[in-house]
């Protein structure tokens, strides 16, 4: 690939040959839809492309926004030489021998915009590739990844360019990019003269899942399958065949996923849960995966307040495990719908925290002396075990005795809510706290 030798292409080979996403990709700002946090009046990208300061970027969203479409239409717009690369086709060798010829157009005084789609999946070395020509100034560099860039992105190379975040397109504007398909005789299905059924586009648009390319080839599929110049609904689903989830069970998604999950049981939504839980499943996760972090739920987010929780998702894991998809499903449903309802709880989580955090913090004392056991005669003569009380030897099965290290003593971790269970265990605490003292009195 080189600046001098582009590949031609005309507008009838275009038309001709290129499905119908790609022809009807938007050719300017005006054209261009979504993205009005960015691209509208006064708003930033939108101000450095009118006053040509345009500088290299990342541009962050999910498929189908028009990150590449964004990208040509700065170069058209700046006048620079666009040139494209895949980060799954191109390695080292071809991005310095681009960015030697980039040089070189700058010093004719040709401005180079180097696209580079997926950047996330370029490595570091060749992520590091790029930097001199980005600090020099030879190219603008800008990226489209669908990961979020602090993950996948070299910092060296991020702090040199503005990341903007495209979002996910509305269904009404993908419904307006379908019907602008549908009616445009240049670009589009227009010298078709096809016309839709009520709720056929809607259909299209729905399921499109905001990716306007998805949109736009399953209209193209929908045309052909149409009979008697008209796009039915039940075309349209023909068209569809299937619904395509955005999901990367490596990817940001899959935390988004189980993040919405986790956040819905805790909060109590088992509508909501059980409808992440679905997308999940239906998007290809592991179901153990599912399961495990269901297990964690129950033991950070219910814990004491409803013991029972913990088996009962043990029990859903195991069903998963032996059962598999789609029997085992059930099980997890089973588990969040209950996990959703439970008493909420997240006192054992927060006093282990503590724990962990003076473990960390403080000196690590010996195990105080009367709390060690003593087997030998050597132990014993070292007082090993000396003071202590066998607490079914009380009355009250509660010895006052302290058990915790000397610098911590009356360091209290566990403090029970008044939900579920822990109710009662609260309950059982001032027992136990007024029997300690009941034995401190003089008698």
């Amino acid at each position: 690939m080189s600046l001098f030798n582009p590949a031609p292409e005309t507008a009838n080979n275009r038309a001709v040959s290129a499905p119908l996403a790609e022809r009807m990709r938007p050719r300017t700002l005006d054209e261009f839809l979504g993205q009005q946090h960015l691209l509208g009046p006064g708003k930033p990208l939108r101000v450095q492309i009118e006053r040509d300061e345009a500088s290299s970027m990342i541009f962050w969203g999910p498929p189908g926004v028009g990150k590449t479409t964004l990208a040509k239409i700065i170069a058209e717009a700046t006048k620079a030489t666009f040139i494209e690369f895949s980060a799954v086709l191109a390695g080292i060798k071809e991005i310095k021998q681009v960015m030697a010829d980039a040089e070189k157009a700058a010093s004719w005084g040709t401005r180079t915009i180097l696209f580079i789609d997926e950047i996330h999946r370029f490595n570091k070395a060749q992520q590091d590739a790029f930097l001199p020509w980005v600090e020099r100034g030879s190219i603008r560099l800008i990226g489209a990844t669908t990961e979020n860039p602090s993950f996948e992105i070299n910092s060296a190379l991020l702090s040199r360019c503005r990341v903007y975040t495209l979002q996910q397109l509305s269904d009404e504007q993908i419904l307006t990019l379908l019907h602008r398909a549908l009616d445009d005789p240049e670009r589009g299905l227009g010298a078709q003269h096809l016309t839709a059924s009520e709720g056929a586009l809607e259909l299209l648009a729905g399921y499109a899942s905001g990716d306007a390319r998805n949109a736009l080839n399953a209209l193209e599929v929908a045309a052909r399958l149409a009979d008697s110049k008209t796009i039915t609904r039940e075309t349209a689903t023909e068209a569809l065949q299937q619904r395509v989830l955005m999901y990367d069970k490596q990817g940001e998604e899959h935390y988004n996923l189980i993040s919405a999950l986790h956040k819905s049981v805790r909060n109590s939504d088992p509508d909501a849960a059980l409808y992440w839980l679905g997308r999940m499943l239906k998007s290809g996760e592991d179901p153990l995966y599912v399961a495990r972090r269901v297990v964690r739920m129950a033991v950070e987010d219910i814990g004491l307040a409803a013991p029972e929780a913990l088996n009962l998702t043990l029990s859903a894991r195991d069903m998963v495990d032996f059962l598999g998809s789609p029997e085992g499903d059930l099980a997890l449903a089973q588990a969040v719908v209950y996990l959703a309802l439970a008493p909420k709880s997240n006192a054992v989580y927060v006093a282990y925290g503590a724990v962990q955090a003076d473990i960390e913090a403080t000196r690590q004392e010996p195990v105080p002396l009367h709390l060690r056991n003593a087997p030998t005669k050597l132990m014993k003569e070292l007082d090993y075990g000396k003071g202590y009380e066998y607490a079914h030897d009380v009355e009250g099965r509660v010895a006052d005795m302290e058990c915790l290290p000397k610098s911590l003593a009356g360091h209290r971790y566990y403090h029970p809510t008044q939900e579920g269970r822990e109710k009662l265990l609260a309950q059982r605490m001032e027992e136990i706290r007024r029997t300690r003292e009941s034995k401190r009195k003089p008698k």
